[in-house]
């Protein structure tokens, strides 16, 4: 398990902007469990939408590819590779983004990755979202690992 704290340490991203609380289980260079407790608080439901609070697909999205540079690092980590203090991980492509149910205020967001290819320092998962187990948002994400 990796806390918030450890987060912090492997991700450049803080608040309002740092979008996973938990690291649950993690195999490195292959899947990662990571979840964000949704809450009233959050600043983006003040104006998404008033009266109507609902979590946004692209911090779903954005959530997904932190977890998911998260797993590329502690992968990196975990092959002995130097460096990993002096990259960065950036989005190449979004695809078959899917939003199947919206996520509100008291929610759990749970993200579940899985490596589909790793080349190099290219990085391709595949990328779910679900809440209370049910699936609510999944897409392929890709990555590129870079110097800072």
């Amino acid at each position: 398990m990796i806390d918030v704290v450890e987060i912090q340490k492997i991700l450049p991203h803080r608040f309002p902007f740092l979008l996973i609380d938990r690291v649950t289980a993690i195999t490195p260079s292959h899947t990662i469990e990571a979840y964000k407790n949704v809450t009233i608080g959050e600043q983006i439901f003040q104006g998404h939408f008033p009266d109507h609070p609902i979590y946004p697909g692209v911090m779903i999205i954005e959530g997904m590819a932190q977890a998911g540079a998260v797993l590329a690092f502690k992968s990196m980590d975990e092959e002995g590779q130097e460096g990993a203090k002096d990259k960065v991980v950036y989005f190449m492509s979004i695809d078959n983004a899917k939003f199947r149910h919206p996520v509100r205020p008291g929610d759990k967001l749970v993200y579940k990755l899985g490596v589909i290819k790793h080349r190099g320092n290219i990085w391709v998962l595949d990328s779910k979202a679900f809440v209370d187990d049910k699936l609510v948002a999944e897409a392929e994400l890709k990555a590129m690992m870079v110097d800072k």
